[in-house]
């Protein structure tokens, strides 16, 4: 075989890889656009080893995938963008890839965005080992390799990662999918109705809010709410639409249901171009957290998504 189709034969085995690879890259850094950045770093990687002395590629490139995320993650400019109260997980539409694998609750659970922002407790090592064993069921052994450290010392990190997001997480199990829509139905009408009473029926006691959104224009950091008294205002403040509201989105978007990491939500669509998009985690038939985001960074890749999405009659055609 010459060296051209050598190239070609070895370029098809990585891109074997790529979604694979693209998965577990999101789920250690919680952005598909960095997800890709790394990849494509581990594909110049790979382009530059002695790739005839590899004996099993997709164990190696895991390795390097992984480590490339970690110093990503210990990097000082993640650490300052994280640490200042303006990160989200990026959200993607269901179908995208990326998500996968899927087969088991646990592995739709680790690419979930309440598990995403719950790993953000963990330290860099904690993250990956976590990952590396409920998403993708490496061994301990496998993680030892992958990571550089000893069986026991992944042992140790899975069980403090596991610790610290059960103490964290509200489990609820999957939600029946028409009882999620049926109850993000609800949201919807009481918030653009104004029933504060019903929004606050709908919230469980200890309900949380996140947005990167003000309403006018996007906040410098997270905004928090935690009563639900507090959301039901700020919802139905949020979901009133004005003629100023419409001025800043650049029309009229239309609001449409969707599945976004495996949860419901609402998506405001322009034309095709997602503008914002709000995520629910319910639990025990209640909301218990509403995430609003409307960053055109975080909303690229959804985006994208959304336009190879078949058209459905949207839950409001004007807003």
């Amino acid at each position: 075989m010459d060296s051209a189709a050598t190239d070609r034969f070895d370029t098809s085995r990585f891109e074997a890889s790529r979604n694979r690879l693209a998965s577990l890259a999101y789920r250690l850094l919680g952005s598909a656009a960095d997800a890709e950045d790394a990849v494509q770093d581990a594909f110049l990687h790979w382009q530059a080893a002695d790739r005839q002395r590899i004996k099993v590629p997709e164990a190696w490139l895991t390795k390097v995938v992984t480590n490339l995320c970690l110093d990503r993650l210990r990097s000082a400019q993640a650490r300052r963008e994280r640490t200042v109260g303006a990160w989200l997980p990026e959200p993607l539409l269901d179908g995208d890839p990326m998500l996968g694998p899927a087969d088991s609750f646990e592995q739709r659970e680790s690419v979930s965005l309440a598990v995403l922002t719950l790993m953000e407790r963990l330290s860099p090592l904690e993250r990956a080992v976590y990952v590396l064993r409920e998403a993708f069921s490496y061994s301990h052994s496998e993680i030892a390799e992958i990571l550089d450290i000893t069986e026991s010392a992944s042992q140790q990190h899975l069980h403090r990662a596991r610790r610290r997001i059960i103490a964290a997480r509200r489990r609820g199990g999957e939600v029946d999918p028409a009882s999620a829509r049926r109850i993000v139905e609800e949201f919807l009408a009481a918030a653009s109705s104004g029933r504060t009473e019903r929004l606050v029926a709908l919230l469980t006691d200890d309900a949380t809010a996140i947005s990167d959104s003000n309403g006018a224009g996007l906040a410098e950091k997270l905004l928090r709410y935690d009563t639900p008294q507090r959301i039901a205002a700020v919802a139905r403040a949020g979901f009133k639409p004005t003629p100023a509201k419409r001025r800043h989105a650049g029309g009229t978007p239309a609001i449409h249901y969707a599945l976004v990491n495996g949860a419901p939500a609402i998506l405001f669509v322009i034309g095709d171009q997602v503008i914002g998009a709000v995520t629910f985690d319910i639990t025990g038939g209640k909301i218990a957290t509403v995430r609003g985001i409307a960053a055109p960074t975080r909303l690229a890749r959804l985006t994208e998504a959304w336009r190879q999405h078949g058209p459905d009659t949207p839950l409001i055609t004007q807003w």
